[in-house]
């Protein structure tokens, strides 16, 4: 199956099992709404890891009366030195956004659908090669 067949799981339960545990910690660089992370283990500056977590919280429009949506998002970045010696980053963003009279429940689904969008054999190809099929 490809993209245009995919078949996801409503109420899936996802866990990560097995592998490695790698630890983060904060560096200290500012992030505003936010918080930046680095894994420690990755001695080597250029080549360290890290991750940026970002929170907006939902706003009044004080026009309208209506509430916006929040957003949060991660990115986590996978430095590379390339053959040249020039260095590439590599990052993986997952953002959601909801508002916030969205129902805890079905906000927490809308995070397990796009956990399958990342992981599911469905959207390999796309990940693997880019196809739409």
């Amino acid at each position: 199956m490809g993209l245009k067949s995919m078949s996801l799981l409503a109420g899936a339960t996802i866990s990560a099992s097995g592998g490695t545990p790698i630890e983060f910690a904060e560096d200290g660089v500012s992030i505003n709404g936010g918080l930046h992370l680095m894994i420690p283990e990755d001695g080597d500056y250029t080549t360290r890891r890290q991750a940026t977590v970002k929170y907006r919280p939902p706003t009044l429009n004080a026009t309208t009366g209506v509430y916006g949506k929040d957003k949060k998002s991660i990115s986590l970045t996978l430095p590379l030195v390339l053959a040249s010696g020039k260095i590439v980053f590599n990052t993986i963003r997952l953002e959601r956004e909801v508002h916030p009279e969205l129902d805890s429940d079905v906000a927490h689904q809308l995070n397990l659908i796009g956990a399958q969008l990342l992981i599911s054999s469905d959207a390999g190809n796309f990940w693997a090669y880019g196809s739409l099929s």
